[in-house]
């Protein structure tokens, strides 16, 4: 039976600021904080009033999968944080909602079936081979950046094709700036009018120029080819098409490549950083996981079709993914009221879901903070909760870019562990929640080049 909203607990926090200096300062710890102090629905508030976010914390898994998947039509993307997200972003997959996203998701679909996201493999391994090669003179490297940049030139040649080049650069330069943007805004009690001439907002209108004018010339390039155009990503989005959903606009073609660029870069390198940072800090699970990638020919270019030969590499991939979550934290708003875990969620509240926290839930990791990539072998898998592990989100709106983030991911980091050993120069990095979990400080290794 649901409890009243009174009944829901949380921090009292200050008289007139209430939680918000203890958000602004760890906004991750302070997560795990309340859960352990106050259960799994907390009700937390920040500000002062008048100018007051009230948000309810939702960290059991059953919670999450109410949520995202049997509740889901009731928990929109209707907050401040994808309002701003959509200004900057366009309202491509991952801000659209109802008929635009159902429209969109048709379209987009058959473009990341497993069968066409394993023809990107060649290009996965490409840029991972050319980054092990660009470490060949280098003592220690940050893993971080390094993998942002691997895995935004990886997405680029996936979407643009031969003009990768031309894109890269000016992608890699803007969307830093447009990202601390819409997490500034998107997170702020009260924001300037986007039409202000403030230097924040004169920056990121900059940025957002600079990359919508890179992508509308590329894509007006692309529709000028026609049926004859390539089969890189942008080619397809061009030629999509369907008698009930019509096609793309050369404005949505947009909105979708810069939501490809922003998520699918800033993840997949979130995870690749992590796992690679973690394997350097334990040494047996990186001579497992390595043994496992070298057991493949040695002079052989990988391929999709050796993630088979990769389990142990790809358990690491998600235990780094289940304490590292390029997702921390997840915001919905609530339409009618709702019972969620025990709890009555009155209607118009910000939900806030948070992997980082479930993924470290006792009741559903022994250890939690321990590394074990063997709790997702296929056995213990089978027996826990669908969503104690949910980096990609989950229900309708599950991301539509994980097999191709897992396939990069994992081919990536075989590349690498054949390359080079690793040693963790920085044993703990600081984190903040952005619109992907971002490193505030280095996350350095030393290579050891492995010899062929």
């Amino acid at each position: 039976m649901a409890t009243t909203i009174t009944e829901i607990p949380g921090p009292k926090g200050l008289p007139v600021l209430g939680s918000l200096l203890d958000l602004r300062r760890d906004t991750l710890g302070t997560f795990l904080r309340i859960r352990q102090e106050y259960g799994d629905v907390v009700r937390v508030s920040a500000g002062p009033p008048g100018l007051r976010t009230v948000l309810h914390c939702v960290f059991s898994a059953e919670g999450a999968q109410q949520i995202l998947a049997s509740q889901a039509a009731n928990f929109r993307k209707d907050n401040q944080f994808y309002e701003e997200l959509r200004l900057s972003a366009g309202n491509g997959l991952l801000t659209s909602q109802d008929a635009d996203y159902l429209r969109q998701r048709r379209l987009i679909q058959p473009m990341f079936t497993k069968r066409r996201v394993d023809g990107y493999a060649t290009a996965v391994t490409l840029e991972a081979a050319a980054t092990a090669e660009s470490w060949r003179d280098t003592p220690e490297v940050d893993v971080v950046p390094e993998m942002n940049r691997l895995a935004l030139r990886t997405v680029s040649r996936i979407l643009f094709g031969a003009d990768v080049e031309a894109a890269v650069d000016v992608i890699g330069r803007t969307l830093p700036v447009i990202s601390d943007y819409v997490t500034q805004r998107g997170y702020a009690p009260v924001n300037p009018p986007r039409t202000w001439p403030t230097p924040a907002n004169r920056r990121a209108e900059a940025a957002t120029r600079e990359v919508y004018a890179v992508c509308d010339r590329i894509i007006a390039e692309r529709r000028a080819q026609g049926e004859g155009g390539g089969d890189d990503l942008l080619s397809l989005l061009s030629r999509a098409s369907n008698e009930e959903d019509g096609s793309l606009d050369p404005a949505e073609i947009r909105d979708q490549v810069l939501v490809f660029l922003l998520a699918g870069h800033e993840t997949t390198a979130t995870s690749m950083a992590f796992a690679l940072h973690l394997l350097a800090r334990h040494p047996e699970e990186q001579a497992r996981a390595r043994k496992e990638a070298e057991s493949l020919p040695p002079d052989h270019t990988l391929t999709a079709a050796d993630l088979d030969g990769l389990p142990y590499l790809t358990m690491v991939l998600k235990e780094a993914m289940r304490l590292f979550p390029a997702a921390p934290v997840m915001g919905r708003r609530c339409v009618e009221p709702a019972e969620i875990d025990g709890h009555l969620i009155p209607a118009g509240a910000d939900v806030l879901i948070a992997p980082w926290v479930t993924h470290r839930h006792p009741d559903l990791w022994p250890d939690p903070d321990h590394f074990d990539p063997d709790r997702f072998t296929p056995e213990h898998e089978a027996t826990r909760h669908r969503y104690a592990w949910f980096p990609f989100g989950g229900g309708p709106r599950a991301c539509v870019g994980q097999h191709f983030s897992m396939l990069e991911s994992v081919l990536a980091l075989a590349v690498l562990l054949r390359s080079y050993e690793l040693e963790a120069v920085d044993t703990e990095v600081p984190l903040s929640a952005g619109i992907t979990l971002q490193a505030t400080g280095p996350a350095r290794v030393r290579l050891r080049r492995r010899m062929p």
